[in-house]
C-alpha cells in the first residue's frame, strides 16, 4: 500500500494492523475497501486469512468495530488518549482472539492464532498476534494515527525520536502549521 509522504510502511510484524487502519481515507469515506461482506473476505484473502466460516454483514460490522478501535489506538500512540468505548471495544474483540502459545526448537515463544473457522475471529487472532510481537519487540508504540482529524492515517513513525504527528510533513502537517500560523494571526 502506498503511503503518505514517500514513508516507508510499518515493519511486516505490523502491516497486517497498518493495512486494516487504512483500509478507509476519511477524506474520501467512498474510498472504503471494506464495504461489504465479499470485499472484507478478499481483502482477507488478499493478506492470508482465511477461514472456512466467512464473513457476513454483523462479522464486517465487528470488523469495522475493530478497525476504528485500533485507529484510536495508533492516535493515542501520538498522544490522544483513547475514549473508554474504543478501549473497550478494542478490549473485547481482541480478548475473543484465538491464540495459543507457540514453542520452537531453540526454546522461542511466541503467540500465534488458534484454529478457528470463523472469518471474523481468524482476523482478529492474526491482528492481536501481530500487536503481541509488536509490544514485545518495542515498535507497537511507533505505529500511529495522523493527528490531523479529516486524516486520522495509520504511519509508522521512523524519527529517532518517535514524535511523528502527522503522516505527511508537506499535506497534514503543513496545513496545521498554517492554521496555528492564522490563528496567531
Amino acid at each position: 500500500m502506498e503511503q503518505p509522504g514517500d514513508r516507508h510502511a510499518a515493519p511486516q510484524s505490523l502491516r497486517l494492523v497498518q493495512d486494516l487502519v487504512n483500509t478507509v481515507d476519511l477524506e474520501d469515506a467512498e474510498s472504503d475497501a471494506l464495504g461489504s461482506p465479499e470485499a472484507l473476505a478478499a481483502w482477507a484473502r488478499e493478506h492470508g486469512i482465511t477461514a472456512g466460516g466467512g464473513f457476513d454483514w454483523a462479522g464486517l460490522d465487528m470488523v469495522l468495530t475493530l478497525r476504528e478501535a485500533l485507529r484510536d489506538a495508533c492516535s493515542a500512540h501520538a498522544g490522544t488518549d483513547m475514549a473508554p468505548e474504543a478501549v473497550a471495544a478494542l478490549d473485547g474483540l481482541l480478548a475473543a482472539a484465538p491464540l495459543r502459545l507457540a514453542v520452537d526448537a531453540a526454546g522461542a515463544a511466541t503467540v500465534v492464532p488458534g484454529p478457528t473457522d470463523d472469518g471474523v475471529a481468524a482476523l482478529t487472532a492474526q491482528v492481536a498476534a501481530a500487536i503481541a510481537a509488536a509490544a514485545a519487540d518495542g515498535t507497537w508504540h511507533r505505529l500511529k494515527a495522523c493527528a490531523a482529524d479529516t486524516c486520522r492515517w495509520a504511519y509508522y513513525d521512523r524519527s529517532p525520536a518517535g514524535r511523528g504527528r502527522w503522516c505527511s510533513m508537506a499535506v497534514c502537517g503543513s496545513r496545521a502549521k498554517m492554521r496555528a500560523y492564522r490563528g496567531r494571526k
